[in-house]
């Protein structure tokens, strides 16, 4: 049996699957498996995932659930690792990510989560902020690992759709408010390129960003105190992503509404609608594993 199980929901975009499942299988923890789960793909993304000539890669297809938390609940039925973790199909993993996270869970640990990187389409960059448990904020998924007795026992990913906060934030906050055992990993482990400040990303299906990161996580091996040591260096650049971000948030009340008003799901569809993805009910493209 694999100690870790890798989850990576995917839909229709199969031109980001080499580099994020690149990104899984440079890891120097090398004891897992990964299930890539197509949410009703429509695209070539089963025949991608096949040709990739590891058999620690599975493609597992889905009928389309409309976000993340549905492959992901099919991943932690399928699952055979005592390790769960995630890896958003357009993101990539330094290749310590699974060592780090293994170690802080062996520690005696539940739950860990990382640093992650969040990197803007016009190259500038910020730190992700550090998820509250006890508050269910906000939590980037490919940053997150945990044990699966976790899931067992709080149960898994719920609906979007029954939400006022993010899925991830609501598993986190479920799992904390059980006692389960929270810690910060200490260590930037995640590239994170956000669809929800990428118009129309799930349209165009661009991999240049992750191909080009690919490319130094593998050349680079100071690439994480380069990336650490920038941010110090360089605060005018993490002013500018989040200025751009606000700015882009502004000028789409469509999100920002979405927050005001609480609607359960209201801000999950908001961000699919700016990422080019179709809900219109009978449409190819209704499906979405959405980031937040």
């Amino acid at each position: 049996m694999p100690r870790v199980t890798v989850i990576m929901a995917t839909y229709n975009w199969s031109t980001v699957l080499p580099y994020s499942i690149g990104s899984v299988l440079g890891q120097t923890f090398a004891d897992f498996e990964l299930l890539v789960i197509g949410d009703g793909c429509t695209d070539d993304s089963e025949w991608v995932v096949r040709g990739i000539e590891d058999r620690r890669v599975h493609w597992i297809g889905i009928a389309g659930t409309g976000h993340q938390s549905g492959p992901n609940n099919e991943g932690l039925r399928q699952a055979r690792g005592e390790i769960i973790a995630y890896l958003g199909h357009d993101d990539l993993w330094l290749p310590h990510h699974l060592a780090q996270h293994v170690a802080a869970l062996e520690a005696g640990h539940d739950i860990t989560c990382s640093l992650a990187m969040f990197i803007g389409p016009d190259g500038s960059f910020q730190e992700c902020p550090r998820p509250d448990p006890q508050r269910g904020s906000f939590m980037v998924p490919s940053a997150f690992a945990h044990r699966r007795t976790m899931t067992e026992r709080v149960g898994g990913w719920r609906d979007f759709r029954e939400l006022s906060i993010s899925p991830e934030g609501e598993l986190l906050l479920r799992a904390f408010a059980a006692g389960q055992r929270y810690q910060h990993v200490t260590r930037l482990t995640v590239v994170k390129f956000p669809a929800s400040i990428r118009r129309d990303v799930y349209r165009q299906r661009p991999f240049h960003e992750q191909a080009a990161w690919l490319k130094r996580i593998r050349t680079e091996p100071d690439l994480e105190a380069i990336l650490l040591g920038d941010l110090v260096a360089y605060p005018s650049r993490r002013v500018v992503s989040v200025t751009g971000r606000l700015w882009r948030l502004l000028r789409q009340p469509s999100r920002w509404l979405a927050f005001i008003w609480r609607k359960n799901g209201a801000a999950i569809r908001a961000w699919q609608r700016f990422k080019g993805v179709d809900h219109a009910r009978g449409s190819a493209k209704r499906h979405s594993v959405g980031e937040q």
